[in-house]
């Protein structure tokens, strides 16, 4: 299996060569934590590429290929996309980029996707940046941005806080025990935590 740190890629003159191996941070926190902003944020001043595993999905879906299709076949049958296929897709935006670094956000969203991504990527996160913010405070401003969208009323809220509480705050505690935890206090104004990110990229350089 190809993967990102040793994969030969070829050029558009069909030329093989080598990346050196990625430096991935992995990015979790709740619905409404900000980690969007935040992410944007890293990619400006620290020279990031920004991968999302659920844009990247939607990206295939569009671009009418035969995987693609297949995506949207499962999604359109209420299925989950298995991890693999995620993963696959998060090691091929990896290969075709210029940049060697990298932002994973809102990945691994479960044990399994966690698994999977060591398995098949062959790498390890330099440190996961976990926003942490109260579920009340979550609740308050995905509400207060998204009135009058039906997909986010209080119980659909909730149900998207206890999923994330279920299936990723075990990876959290995880990666806590392997001291590789970064926890920011996202209940903050947005400014004020982007200087507690800006601390903990900087002890990277």
């Amino acid at each position: 299996m190809e993967t990102p740190a040793d994969a030969p890629i070829k050029d558009k003159h069909g030329e093989s060569h080598k990346l050196k191996k990625p430096t991935v941070v992995f990015v979790l926190g709740g619905p409404g934590s900000g980690k969007g902003t935040q992410c944007a944020n890293i990619v400006q001043h620290f020279g990031y590429t920004h991968l999302s595993a659920g844009d990247l999905l939607r990206a295939e879906i569009r671009s009418g290929s035969e995987f693609g299709a297949m995506i949207q076949s499962m999604i359109a049958e209420g299925r989950i996309v298995p991890s693999e296929i995620t993963v696959k897709l998060l090691c091929k935006a990896m290969e075709e980029s210029d940049n060697d670094k990298f932002l994973i956000d809102g990945f691994p969203r479960n044990e399994e996707n966690r698994i999977v991504f060591q398995n098949l990527a062959k790498l390890e996160p330099a440190f996961v940046l976990f926003f942490d913010c109260p579920e009340e405070e979550l609740q308050r401003r995905i509400m207060n941005r998204n009135q009058g969208r039906e997909d986010n009323n209080l119980e659909t809220i909730k149900k998207r806080f206890k999923v994330f509480v279920d299936s990723t705050l075990p990876i959290v505690s995880y990666y806590e025990s392997k001291g590789k935890l970064r926890k920011i206090n996202a209940a903050k104004p947005s400014q004020e935590v982007f200087e507690e990110v800006k601390d903990v990229f900087a002890s990277l350089t």
